[in-house]
């Protein structure tokens, strides 16, 4: 109880929020690690993810690479970089961008492929072509699953991207390791709640983000359904 004063002192004091080291530019640095991270990730693994889940082959390879991507700890992963590239942020980028593509991988190709083939079967009954069906109904239709997969990623990334700190002087890790070398226990555990109230507002922008993706889809749903009842005959004799 007295550690959780201590880091909410430590949270108030002013002098912890000014400066290159400060709070607000420790939270820009993780948030622009892991938004830059989860981007790579997203640009490697959603073209993949769609086109294996568009022509239904290719499920052993997203498993296989997920699998793998998965398997690998990230903090050895990081060791391993950071004797290859050096001091720097290259390290712990890289890193992070292995551990969000199998998040991401895995919700594109799920999004996409859970997709009602007679949805598909219809557009491409009216004359849609191939990218058209891609991008104007499947990727509209999987929006909520690869919105979750990034989400999933994002939260992992949010939570690692400390270890930036590991071979760079940048993140809201640096608070984790310099508390740990000085054995100041109330600015490491300051550290650790400023990161966890970081995910916790993440998720709760990406969590809506993903319902109103649903809301989207469903929405017409519910009006297509509507407009096909029949009309209730007693209205119409009223009227």
């Amino acid at each position: 109880m007295n550690l959780f004063l201590d880091a909410l002192a430590w949270l108030a004091e002013p002098a912890n929020w000014a400066g290159p080291g400060g709070v607000p530019t420790r939270v820009l640095q993780h948030l622009a690690i892991t938004f830059a991270a989860v981007a790579a990730a997203g640009v490697l693994a959603l073209p993949t993810g769609i086109l294996i889940g568009h022509i239904g082959k290719g499920a052993g390879l997203i498993g296989a690479i997920a699998g793998a991507a998965r398997a690998i700890p990230t903090l050895g992963l990081l060791t391993l970089l950071g004797l290859a590239l050096g001091i720097g942020l290259d390290a712990p980028f890289l890193a992070l961008v292995v551990l969000a593509i199998p998040s991401v991988l895995a919700g594109a190709y799920a999004g996409v492929q859970n997709v009602d083939p007679t949805v598909t079967g219809a557009a491409k009954a009216i004359g849609m072509s191939p990218s058209q069906v891609v991008f104007q109904v499947e990727i509209p239709l999987a929006a909520p699953v690869v919105i979750g997969g990034l989400r999933a990623a994002t939260l992992q990334v949010v939570a690692t991207a400390t270890l930036a700190a590991y071979t760079a002087d940048f993140g809201l890790g640096r608070y984790l390791f310099s508390g740990l070398k000085s054995r100041d226990y109330a600015e490491m555990l300051a550290g650790a709640l400023l990161v966890a109230a970081l995910a916790l507002l993440l998720e709760l922008l990406l969590a809506a983000a993903q319902r109103a993706a649903a809301r989207r889809i469903a929405a017409p749903a519910r009006s297509s359904s509507a407009a096909a009842q029949p009309e209730n005959p007693r209205q119409k004799e009223t009227v």
